[in-house]
């Protein structure tokens, strides 16, 4: 049976840079980088922990918002776990492996509001490139394809946040995976113009026949130190075989 892992974590963490993108100046870059950690079982008897470092490099314009994500990426398990798509072909013997992840970039649009606005609405494409070594289980090899619609609504110090949307998956040789939906729903509370704090829960539907969905909740912390330094930190909580049992980490982000 296919397991699936998502990384909800990274997803809280950038929901909470999200929820700032609308106060950027406009023509703006920013590097954002960190260290993602996660562990579980899978459904299997062993585990598999995966440490995951990204670096981040955003241009915001107007309307636009180009990103761009470099990875490096640590696996200790069985060898069958593959991060964010799940369990390929049979365990092994128990080995560390690493190396540079997929590298991933992404567009998003504008479609509503903007700067300063209660309601901000957004259209992103993403394309992970298969660049992991996939003879290291770092990876499929194969391309994956994503668009997202996401929805931020803000009142007073409440902002509603919410994501749906859809990604075709790649097909490694002897795998048939499904291309999948998947959604946020979350808040986060201003608690000072400087520090908030939120949950948000995630889901996304099973890749395979047999494999099971993935339900996460994760609650998270943002924090300004500058108007060019912040932080995000969070933890998670998976609820099926698809999501480890636990994880958490923390990202900065330096604008300019």
């Amino acid at each position: 049976m296919q397991k699936r892992i998502r990384s909800s974590r990274l997803l809280a963490a950038l929901a909470c840079l999200a929820a700032f993108q609308v106060q950027a100046d406009p023509g703006s870059f920013s590097f954002t980088t960190g260290l993602d950690y996660s562990t579980g079982k899978y459904g299997d008897t062993s585990s598999t922990t995966i440490w995951y470092l990204p670096l981040t490099g955003k241009y915001e314009t107007d309307a636009w918002a180009f990103k761009l994500t470099v990875p490096y990426i640590r696996i200790t398990g069985p060898g069958n776990i593959i991060r964010e798509v799940g369990t390929l072909g049979s365990a092994g013997e128990r080995t560390t492996q690493s190396g540079t992840g997929d590298v991933v970039a992404s567009a998003t649009y504008n479609l509503s509001g903007g700067r300063g606005a209660s309601t901000v609405v957004d259209l992103t494409g993403k394309v992970k490139f298969g660049t992991a070594d996939d003879t290291k289980g770092l990876g499929t090899g194969k391309n994956d394809y994503a668009v997202q619609l996401d929805g931020f609504w803000t009142v007073s110090r409440f902002t509603a946040l919410g994501t749906v949307g859809y990604k075709v998956l790649g097909d490694p040789p002897g795998s048939d995976l499904r291309n999948v939906f998947y959604g946020t729903l979350g808040f986060s509370y201003k608690f000072t113009p400087q520090t908030s704090a939120g949950l948000i829960a995630d889901v996304r539907e099973k890749t395979t026949q047999t494999g099971d969905r993935q339900e996460e909740l994760t609650l998270f912390l943002s924090q300004k130190y500058s108007q060019n330094w912040k932080a995000q930190f969070y933890v998670v909580k998976g609820y099926t075989d698809s999501s480890p049992s636990g994880g958490g980490g923390a990202m900065v982000t330096y604008s300019f």
